[in-house]
């Protein structure tokens, strides 16, 4: 049993990256101060392309493919 307030790593927070969110608001989005403060966190999410799916990784066969086209000696 853990004691009152001992925090685990499934309840640890992890503290926001505002820095990151501000920079891409308002300096990337070039959004208004107003409008970046009034968005919710899924709004910015969709505009910041969190929703985007993610590329298709290289797979095995295709990294090997490129070796025999392109060798390096």
């Amino acid at each position: 049993m853990r004691a009152a307030g001992e925090e685990t790593e499934r309840t640890a927070t992890v503290a926001f990256p505002w820095r990151a969110a501000m920079h891409a608001g308002l300096g990337l989005l070039r959004l208004d101060p107003d409008d970046f403060w009034r968005l919710s966190p899924r709004e910015f999410a969709a505009m910041t392309g969190a929703f985007a799916p993610a590329a298709p990784r290289l797979a095995r066969a295709g990294l090997e493919a490129l070796m025999r086209a392109f060798p390096d000696g």
